[in-house]
C-alpha cells in the first residue's frame, strides 16, 4: 500500500519528508505542485491541493485554479488531486460536483 507523507506548512521540509520514506508527498496549497515535486527530489508522486476557500469564488477562478493545479501536478511522476484540508461546511455541493467533473474530464485516459 502506498504511503503518503503530508504536513501542513511543510513546504521547506519536503525533501526531508521524501527522504523519510514514502511513495507520495502531500503538498499543501501554499506551494505549487511542480515546485513541491522539485523540492522532494522529483522522484515521488504528489498529492495536492486546491485551497478549499477558492470554492466560494465564482466558477471562472475556480476552474482556472483547478486547471493550474492539474498542470502543476503533471510535472511530477504522479498526481492525486484533492482539496487542501477538506471541505468547509458552507461549501456549495454543486461546486464540488463541478470540480470533480472537471478533474475527471481533464484526466481521463484515452
Amino acid at each position: 500500500m502506498p504511503r503518503i507523507h503530508f504536513g501542513v506548512g511543510t513546504g521547506e521540509l519536503l525533501g526531508a519528508m521524501a527522504d523519510a520514506g514514502c511513495e507520495v508527498i502531500g503538498v499543501d496549497f501554499r506551494v505549487p505542485l511542480a515546485e513541491g515535486a522539485r523540492r522532494a527530489g522529483g522522484r515521488h508522486a504528489v498529492q495536492g491541493n486546491l485551497d478549499p476557500a477558492l470554492l466560494f469564488a465564482p466558477w471562472e477562478p475556480v476552474e482556472r485554479a483547478v486547471l493550474e493545479t492539474l498542470e502543476s501536478g503533471a510535472q511530477a511522476p504522479g498526481h492525486i488531486f484533492n482539496l487542501g484540508h477538506g471541505v468547509l461546511p458552507q461549501t456549495d455541493p454543486g461546486v464540488l460536483t463541478r470540480v470533480v467533473e472537471l478533474v475527471h474530464e481533464r484526466t481521463q485516459r484515452a
